[in-house]
Formats: C-alpha cells, sequence, structure tokens
C-alpha cells in the first residue's frame, strides 16, 4: 500500500514547491492587495462606510453597473453561442476572417474602442444617424453603455464555447435525429447540455470585465451623475478629489457584490455540471 501511494504522489513531482510558488503568487498579486483595500475602509467604522457606499449617486451608479453589465453579458451569451456555432459548424468563404475579427476587442486598446464606437453611434454617426430622427440615442446614455459592454465581452463567450462544440460529437445529434427528435429538441435536450458548463462560464467572465470596464465606456457613456455615470468612474472621480477612503469603501461594495454573483453562477455552473453527468 505504501509502494502504491508513494508512486502516485511521484507521478507529478515537485507538488509541495509548485504549490508553494503557486500560493505566493496568487498572494502577492490578488490577496494582498484585495487585504489592503480591505484593511483601508475598516478604519471608516460601519457608519462613515455605509454612509458613503449608499449615497443616491452612488447608487445609482450600481444600478447602472451591474444592470448594464448583467444585460451585456445575457445578450453575448446568446449571440456569442450563434457566433461560435456558425464558426464551428459552417465552412465558408471568409470564416477565417471573421473568425479573427472576434478576438479584436481583446486586442484594441479600450480608449480607441470607446471613441470609435462614440463616432459610430453619435447622432451624426454611421449607425446614430439613423436612429436620431425617431428620437433614439444611442450615444452618451446608458444604451451606449450597453454597446460598449456588449462589444468588448463577446469574445470571452465566442472563446469559450467553441472548443466545446468543435469537441462534440455530431453522432448524438445524428443519433436524436433519427430517433425522431426536430432541431428545437436537438439542441434542447443534446447540443445544449454539453455545452451548458461552458456557456454558463462564458457568461461569467463577459459579466467579470463589464463590471469592471472602464476605458470603452467613458467615452460613449456621458457620465451625467444619476443617469450614465458608472461605478468605476466614480472611483476615478474619488482618487482625483483625494478621496482615498471614499474611492476604497465603494471599490471594496462594489468588490463584494462582484464576488457573491459570480459565486452563484460558479455554483450554477457546478449544479449543471452535475446534473448532466447524473
Amino acid at each position: 500500500m505504501s509502494t502504491l501511494s508513494s508512486g502516485r504522489r511521484n507521478v507529478l513531482p515537485g507538488f509541495n514547491i509548485s504549490l508553494g510558488f503557486t500560493l505566493l503568487y496568487l498572494g502577492l498579486i490578488v490577496l494582498i492587495p484585495l487585504s489592503a483595500a480591505f484593511i483601508k475602509t475598516w478604519g471608516m467604522g460601519w457608519e462613515g462606510f455605509w454612509a458613503v457606499v449608499s449615497t443616491p449617486r452612488v447608487v445609482a451608479s450600481y444600478k447602472l453597473t451591474f444592470g448594464t453589465s448583467l444585460m451585456a453579458a445575457s445578450i453575448n451569451a446568446v449571440f456569442g453561442l450563434l457566433v461560435a456555432w456558425v464558426l464551428v459548424r459552417y465552412d465558408f468563404w471568409g470564416r477565417r476572417i471573421i473568425d479573427a475579427l472576434v478576438d479584436l476587442p481583446f486586442a484594441l486598446p479600450t480608449a480607441v474602442a470607446g471613441i470609435a464606437l462614440t463616432a459610430i453611434y453619435a447622432g451624426n454617426g454611421w449607425i446614430g444617424q439613423f436612429f436620431e430622427p425617431y428620437g433614439i440615442k444611442i450615444a452618451f446614455t446608458p444604451l451606449g453603455i450597453l454597446v460598449a459592454l456588449t462589444f468588448i465581452g463577446l469574445p470571452f463567450v465566442v472563446r469559450t464555447v467553441q472548443p466545446v462544440l468543435e469537441d462534440l460529437e455530431k453522432e448524438l445529434e445524428e443519433a436524436a435525429a433519427s430517433l425522431g427528435a426536430n432541431r428545437l429538441q436537438t439542441f434542447r435536450h443534446v447540443i445544449l447540455p454539453a455545452i451548458g458548463p461552458a456557456l454558463v462560464t462564458g457568461f461569467a467572465l463577459a459579466f467579470a470585465r463589464a463590471v469592471g470596464e472602464y476605458g470603452s465606456v467613458i467615452f460613449i457613456a456621458g457620465n451625467v451623475p444619476m443617469v450614465s455615470e458608472i461605478t468605476p468612474l466614480l472611483i476615478i472621480t474619488k482618487l482625483e478629489q483625494y478621496d482615498y477612503v471614499g474611492a476604497t469603501a465603494i471599490a471594496v461594495s462594489m468588490l463584494v457584490v462582484s464576488f457573491t454573483l459570480l459565486l452563484i453562477i460558479n455554483l450554477l455552473q457546478g449544479w449543471a455540471k452535475k446534473r448532466q453527468e447524473a
């Protein structure tokens, strides 16, 4: 027994050293900065903390930031799945070009993306000019924020779902069709359970990116307090006013809410995976 267990431990040598470096790296990069934020906020006391994070302006920025982030992630979950499906299941001219364009929001500086989106969706822009006569304003409104967050979050869903679709066996779909299932039933009972965990992961990544997005949003948002002011911009504003404690308090509250939402999403993902395996 001791020989077997010793052999199992030595299959991947260097576990203790690797684990030590992993914990050290995570501590330096993640835990220490986050702990510093909590320690900085702790000195305010609960009343001071609540007074900062519960002001109407801050609450309005929370609603806008998390609301548009959830909407953008939901939109990307639907259309990102569609884009991944087209890239995997169909062979057509220009497929490689479209596949490369999916990664453009990754490589494009966020400030450049914000300026480009503002120019396109402004009242006199290429797309905005068609909505302006109907009284629909996109740039400098919450709708513009939604457009920007959808733009930067699309690659997360596509690149998460795409490998799963590539590995999905088409024989399962053919078997379902031979048993009399239509396309909708095949997608619902065969394809969706297989790609569900990856789709939820892509949704979570897109949501997390959208919550912390700053560069591409400030140009198209308009940044009007109580209307189109996102929480990251409010944190920057407090830093510019040398209100470091207030900025830290808002950041901590945003961190707690984001972590809670991501934890719920991960729990749902684990539940869906266990249900699929069962």
